[in-house]
């Protein structure tokens, strides 16, 4: 049995933080990029049993708790308020228990509320499949740590995308679970009601390793009292965030029982509406996959389905989106107003002014969703494009995660799981290497499991578009 306690831990590029003793750096020779890593430890913290996940390696995105240390949620200024969390977030300790070590805490975009990956206070994590692009958030760290090989799983979070979009730009596999499947406590959140707990791997037996150890424990399938969360928002007032209306709430967990542990699929879909957000080179590698697949007898009960109007479900995403973030976190943001970076600051201004939708808004969204894929796993890239350049910013950055949004909204509005899988791949400018894009399944609620089987049985038909070989941590 291996010891609770860790190594000792260092905050790279910036001394001991309160609670956190020095430590030795990876290995104890390598440079540790503080764009990738906040503190990080040789292991951080080992793994508490022997187990399934023994000999793994855990990024631990800067939202969860690791007992002992600090959780900064990639603002310097939040950080510094912060005493050392008491005891591990259960995603976490879930992980440690299945003989995970924890290799360290990784970067994050400010408060999750990024898909880009940058980050004004630390940088921007390198992206080793395409090093003149971004790396892809808000599990920017945890993504970039597992493609560089510095840890063999990327615990993030996915609300609108995060661990989804990183997965896509970085070539790596990528699951965002069923809405309340593994549960939030000691998580900051962002939106409640879309907050999701997931994992980044270079391969599908370890993301299927993750998953095991993960879901369908402590309570995480079924209907949860704590639907909006662990941050003291009460039901009683989701109403106000358009959430809540006839005995169901938005983010899959449903009167009715929640998802259901191991819950199967039942043919496939894909909605031309959604796909034309794509760039071309996108959707020309999707249209390839899919004809290969059903080649190869792999895509059967396929149905072209017609989805709500993508710009409708973003506009409620979005305006749910932003209430529950502004409900969490402006009171702090108010008491600190030059906290943040000039992009993420400016998202919460827009969310401070957004009047919530009518109650029962986002539910009527996503009953209308379901009521047309069912049992289906929807198939449709995982962003709309490959990862955008590094150099851009601003006006560029809003309008890829626009475009992606719309492809991601759907997941976050049902509650349904979501898997990127590396197989698509588009031509960049200069390179003779593909730029790689996710296949994303969205599957019924429950259906976790089954659709890392199944994107590992396409992937092996398709082969994957990653970054390039890495060592093991």
């Amino acid at each position: 049995m291996r010891g609770a306690g860790g190594a000792g831990g260092r905050e790279p590029g910036g001394g001991r933080g309160v609670g956190e003793p020095a430590g030795r750096e990876p290995g104890g020779t390598e440079a540790v990029d503080p764009t990738v890593w906040r503190v990080v430890g040789d292991p951080l913290v080992a793994g508490t049993a022997d187990g399934p996940l023994r000999g793994e390696s855990v990024a631990v995105k800067d939202l969860f708790a690791v007992a002992g240390h600090r959780v900064g949620a990639g603002v310097p200024a939040f950080l510094a308020q912060q005493g050392p969390a008491p005891a591990h977030a259960d995603a976490v300790r879930l992980l440690l228990d299945a003989g995970a070590d924890v290799r360290g805490i990784a970067r994050t975009d400010e408060l999750a509320y990024s898909l880009a990956g940058r980050n004004p206070h630390h940088g921007t994590p390198p992206n080793p499949a395409v090093p003149d692009g971004l790396p892809g958030g808000s599990s920017s760290g945890p993504a970039a740590a597992v493609a560089l090989g510095e840890a063999t799983i990327g615990l993030g979070t996915d609300t609108g995308g995060s661990v989804r979009v990183p997965a896509s730009y970085q070539g790596l596999w990528g699951l965002r679970t069923t809405h309340g499947s593994v549960p939030a406590a000691g998580l900051v959140p962002l939106a409640p009601a879309f907050d999701t707990v997931g994992w980044l791997t270079r391969d599908a037996r370890t993301l299927a390793a993750a998953a095991d150890a993960s879901l369908g424990v402590g309570g995480g399938c079924g209907a949860r009292d704590d639907a909006v969360g662990d941050d003291g928002v009460a039901d009683d007032r989701v109403a106000d965030d358009g959430v809540r209306g006839d005995g169901v709430r938005v983010g899959g967990v449903r009167g009715d029982g929640g998802p259901v542990p191991g819950r199967p699929v039942r043919g496939f879909a894909v909605a031309p509406g959604l796909l034309a957000e794509a760039e071309p080179g996108v959707r020309a590698a999707f249209d390839h996959a899919l004809s290969c697949l059903a080649a190869a007898g792999l895509l059967e009960d396929l149905a072209v389905v017609g989805l709500p109007v993508a710009d409708d479900l973003l506009g409620v995403f979005r305006a749910v989106q932003a209430a529950q973030a502004w409900r969490t976190h402006g009171d702090w943001l108010t008491r600190n107003p030059d906290a943040l970076g000039a992009d993420v600051a400016a998202r919460f201004r827009w969310a401070s002014t957004i009047t919530p939708p009518a109650p029962g808004t986002a539910v009527a969204a996503a009953r209308r969703v379901e009521a047309v894929l069912g049992d289906r796993v929807l198939l449709l890239p995982s962003a709309s494009s490959a990862a955008p350049p590094r150099a851009g910013g601003g006006a560029d950055d809003e309008r890829v995660r626009t475009a992606t949004m719309r492809l991601t909204c759907v997941a976050g509005l049902t509650g349904r799981p979501a898997l990127s899988v590396p197989v698509l791949g588009v031509e960049r400018s200069g390179s003779w290497a593909l730029a790689p894009v996710g296949l994303c399944l969205v599957g019924p609620r429950g259906s976790d499991r089954a659709l890392v089987g199944l994107g590992a049985r396409w992937a092996e038909e398709l082969g994957t578009v990653g970054p390039p070989a890495a060592k093991r941590s």
